[in-house]
């Protein structure tokens, strides 16, 4: 298990990293700063298609741990990603129709972590993540996951409308969750499916949703607006589950 989640600090150090081929979760570049070794990080950072975000002096000095980072600090994931064909075959190696769980703007490293433990013991064979906006397979989530990510692949895209489009191609249709759609009860779940999954505050993003089959209706009673992500991936999950065993 590979619960280490490394911060690189320095110009050398983040260079080699990526050099390396080690999968940078996000990068951290001194803004305006535009000097030789700086323009090769970004240029090399840019090909991984990396995530990189320019933020201040001050931004960068409390999130160094050393105190020399010399304008620039990587993230590496704590866990490899998966890509989608990996997921794909794990149905396949099972006899199964697949079964995968998208999920559009979860930022909350636990929530990412309990829905890779919930979506591995409903049997779905792999979790497709964006990589904007996104928490990714950071330690937080490995720890959270109780071991499910050693299990199920993770796979990290750019974008997740697109993803959509080439799994339909596959012959897997889409249902998201949303409260102005159908009672989840009264749809038919079965078959290779993909389950989105939006944030508590924005829910699925109206591109993302646009293209989803159908829309489902979690039934709610309370007097709050919406269910943990978590748990409301949990319970669509699970009727998913018990419609394909019935």
């Amino acid at each position: 298990m590979r619960y280490e989640e490394s911060v690189i600090e320095g110009r050398n150090a983040v260079f080699e990293a990526i050099r390396s081929g080690k999968t940078i979760d996000k990068l951290f570049v001194l803004k305006g700063s535009d000097d030789g070794p700086i323009r090769t990080i970004v240029s090399k950072a840019k090909k991984a298609d990396t995530v990189i975000s320019y933020v201040t002096k001050e931004q960068l000095d409390r999130m160094s741990q050393t105190g020399k980072h010399q304008g620039v600090i990587a993230y590496t994931a704590a866990y490899e990603y998966a890509e989608i064909e990996d997921i794909l075959e794990a149905a396949k190696e099972k006899g199964e129709d697949p079964f995968i769980i998208l999920l559009d703007g979860i930022e909350d490293p636990h929530n990412l972590g309990a829905i890779i433990r919930t979506a591995h013991q409903a049997g779905a064979h792999g979790i497709i993540i964006p990589k904007r906006r996104a928490a990714g397979l950071t330690a937080t989530v490995a720890k959270t996951s109780a071991g499910a990510v050693n299990y199920l692949p993770v796979a990290r895209v750019t974008n997740l409308s697109a993803t959509i489009e080439e799994l339909k191609k596959e012959g897997l249709w889409f249902v998201c969750a949303d409260m102005d759609g159908e009672l989840m009860y009264n749809l038919d779940l079965k078959g290779p499916i993909g389950l989105v999954i939006g944030s508590e505050g924005e829910g699925v993003g109206k591109l993302v949703k646009e293209k989803c089959d159908f829309v489902a209706k979690i039934p709610m009673f309370g007097q709050v607006d919406s269910l943990n992500a978590s748990v409301a991936a949990g319970i669509l999950a699970y009727e998913i589950v018990r419609q394909r065993m019935s």
